[in-house]
């Protein structure tokens, strides 16, 4: 995979990836909890899998100022309180392919319950 600038053509670099695998479709920017807006990423909703692609960690993106650190927290942690199995990556995980490998990991071993 070559060079990518934007989260979001991480995310399309993801995607295509999964999708070349052969793994379960998946869903985007899914609104994950009931009453809050947050979104991940990717999500598989039968499987309580979410992914997010972590931008800017090299140059002091969002995630890395104390509030959205902060606030990503809270909403990781809400995550987890509603059974959902958060897998975060960075811009090299993508353009590694190791995001994709730890993806078709987790959906391998998680409980399919919807």
């Amino acid at each position: 995979m070559g060079k990518l600038k934007s989260r979001s053509a991480l995310e399309e670099a993801l995607a295509i990836e999964l999708k070349h695998m052969g793994l379960p479709p998946f869903k985007r920017e899914f609104r994950f909890h009931p009453e809050r807006r947050w979104r991940c990423d990717f999500a598989w909703p039968e499987f309580k899998v979410a992914v997010e692609i972590e931008g800017g960690t090299w140059r002091g993106g969002r995630h890395n100022r104390p509030g959205g650190y902060a606030e990503d927290c809270t909403k990781y942690n809400e995550a987890a309180l509603l059974g959902w199995y958060v897998y975060r990556f960075t811009r090299d995980d993508v353009l590694s392919g190791k995001a994709a490998k730890v993806v078709e990991k987790a959906l391998a071993v998680a409980p399919k319950g919807e």
